[in-house]
């Protein structure tokens, strides 16, 4: 059986019905033909609309199910609407939902808001709960929603140990597996249903794409589908290429990611304006035995947090760095940092203000000279 570097070469590719050519051409199209009537009838073709999937974004989702090893992957457009279209496929009106406190911003802000109004109610958990989440179950419960590592403040959790509970409750668990990708956390041995990639970040890899990808096991397929295909979600030929172009360099540049992003964030932490960092690849970090345990790598996203300092000395800092663009998102080549602000039921102490920084492709010691110099505007600032 291939190993994951050569699937992401692979996954998705047929040549031989595309003229030989090694890309799955874009196919840009909504209506598709049918020979016959009877055809049309019993819908007996491989295409039948083009919201329903046609050739370039059925090559991404046999890509991506492959990779993830699921049983069906569905495109959308958006990260965020995968995450809301897994909590649509898991839970009804009346249904409870479990959400961990370190979530994604706007999935916490559709639970809120779209997921009350049509009757889901949330409750927030601790991201470091683990098997104590058995205490949270209620009998309307059906589905946990986890992202490992948490959303800023990066808290591994105990996937399977919250996976085990969840199932024996008869609850659904869903992960935002972003971060990791398919290629560093395998979310399906590890006991998760339904599996999030924000198509976005390190899967396009190249900030040009807005895309979402949600793959499903065997149980949850055919809901999973029935309910991507009523909410009439979509992605175009020209994203779905884009992402499956970017796909086949992920393993070489997720590598690259990690290793800058870890050099830098142990220098940073032996900075005096630092109180910590937050990535779990580093040995103290609180969630690397779990991260240890469950991950096979790291991407370059990781937080900071500060001494105590003002706005003003964070707006000097962040305002005049020359090689990190201040900008949303994230996974793509280059580097980034926003200031973070966190929705939360169980906020974590933070000695000081907190940035988030991607790590690109760019040279390592031109990063770091790049924050040096801007931590050292930080200080006379403060």
């Amino acid at each position: 059986m291939a190993r994951k570097d050569t699937k992401i070469i692979e996954a998705g590719r047929a040549p031989s019905l595309h003229a030989g050519a090694v890309n799955t051409p874009v196919y840009r199209v909504s209506t598709v033909l049918f020979p016959d009537l009877e055809t049309m009838r019993t819908e007996a073709q491989a295409y039948t609309y083009g919201r329903r999937g046609q050739p370039t974004t059925r090559a991404l989702e046999e890509a991506l199910c492959g990779l993830e090893g699921g049983a069906r992957t569905v495109l959308t457009p958006s990260g965020l609407s995968a995450c809301t279209l897994s909590i649509l496929t898991a839970c009804s009106a009346g249904d409870h939902i479990l959400v961990t406190d370190s979530v994604y911003g706007p999935t916490r802000v559709f639970c809120q808001k779209l997921g009350k109004r049509y009757g889901i109610a949330t409750t927030y958990f601790d991201p470091g709960i683990g098997a104590g989440i058995r205490d949270q179950f209620r009998p309307e419960t059906k589905a946990v929603f986890l992202e490992s590592p948490g959303s800023f403040t990066f808290e591994v959790q105990d996937v399977p140990a919250i996976a085990e509970i969840a199932h024996k409750r008869g609850a659904a668990v869903i992960l935002d597996n972003t971060w990791a990708t398919p290629l560093y956390f395998d979310a399906f041995r590890h006991g998760v249903d339904l599996s999030v990639q924000a198509v976005t970040k390190y899967i396009g890899g190249h900030a040009d794409v807005l895309m979402g990808a949600l793959t499903a096991n065997p149980a949850h397929k055919d809901r999973l589908v029935d309910t991507h295909g009523t909410l009439g979600l979509c992605s175009s030929g020209d994203e779905a290429y884009l992402a499956l172009r970017g796909l086949r360099t992920l393993g070489v540049r997720l590598r690259r990611h990690q290793e800058s992003a870890t050099e830098i964030a142990a220098w940073l932490k032996t900075r005096p304006e630092v109180a910590r960092v937050m990535y779990p690849v580093l040995h103290d970090d609180p969630g690397h035995v779990l991260w240890r345990r469950d991950f096979t790598g790291a991407c370059g996203l990781f937080s900071v947090v500060l001494k105590p300092c003002s706005d003003a000395a964070v707006a000097a800092m962040v305002d005049g760095l020359e090689h990190f663009g201040l900008g949303y998102s994230w996974g793509g080549f280059e580097s980034l940092v926003v200031h973070g602000h966190i929705l939360r039921s169980f906020p974590p102490t933070l000695e000081g203000p907190m940035l988030r920084f991607h790590i690109g492709l760019e040279d390592v010691e031109d990063l770091k000279a790049d924050l040096a110099a801007g931590l050292e505007r930080l200080r006379p600032a403060t």
